[in-house]
């Protein structure tokens, strides 16, 4: 199933790369957020935490209404007051951080009378990077898995501050659908990432 999404992944990326034509049709930019996020299974999810990312993207034109846009984004994730047991039996809240390199690949619909309004959609492949368990500053990295399957999704605007560049505005979820821990340890039920993030950024047009 992963190598399914991951070869997806490439082959639409790869679509974007050879249709955007002519000089004008590509868009590099760089962006950064608030994220909230938080994990959950089919009978619990757990509280928000908050954390920010920074990334960088390409949008691909090949129409004038549509684009492919790709994302490498450090995003930082996790939850909030989980309970874990240290020495001797005591229970103890911790909050955990999960950070990672975020690839998604989203088709982008540009409208409204400058095409300055979008709305995407796509897939996106996490590698995990780091994961901490932040009361005892642990090293629990070896309790996930290290990719991270899931949809984003996000709507914005752009605002030209020149020819050549636009500052842009945004809101976008991701939501996983594969198992974030390594272990079974909700026996059959799957624990994934949700997160939603407000971002600021700007574009420079090729």
């Amino acid at each position: 199933m992963k190598k399914i999404i991951l070869s997806c992944i490439a082959i639409v990326a790869c679509f974007g790369f050879a249709t955007a034509q002519d000089k004008g049709n590509v868009e590099f930019g760089f962006n950064g957020g608030l994220n909230g996020s938080f994990i959950a299974d089919s009978r619990w999810s757990s509280d928000y935490r908050t954390g920010f990312n920074a990334g960088a993207s390409a949008d691909f034109y090949f129409s004038k209404d549509w684009s492919l846009k790709v994302k490498a984004i450090y995003d930082r994730k996790g939850w909030n007051n989980d309970v874990i047991e240290g020495d001797r039996g005591v229970l103890y809240k911790t909050n955990y951080n999960l950070d990672y390199i975020t690839v998604p690949v989203m088709a982008n619909f540009h409208f409204g009378n400058s095409g300055n309004w979008y709305v995407n959609f796509g897939p996106y492949v996490g590698f995990l990077l780091n994961a901490e368990d932040t009361r005892f500053k642990t090293d629990v990295k070896s309790d996930f898995n290290t990719t991270d399957f899931g949809l984003a999704a996000g709507l914005g605007v752009k605002i030209p501050v020149s020819n050549y560049a636009k500052i842009f505005l945004d809101y976008d979820l991701q939501s996983g659908f594969t198992d974030i821990f390594k272990d079974d340890i909700n026996y059959g039920n799957s624990t994934v990432n949700f997160r939603n993030s407000f971002n600021v950024g700007i574009n420079f047009m090729l």
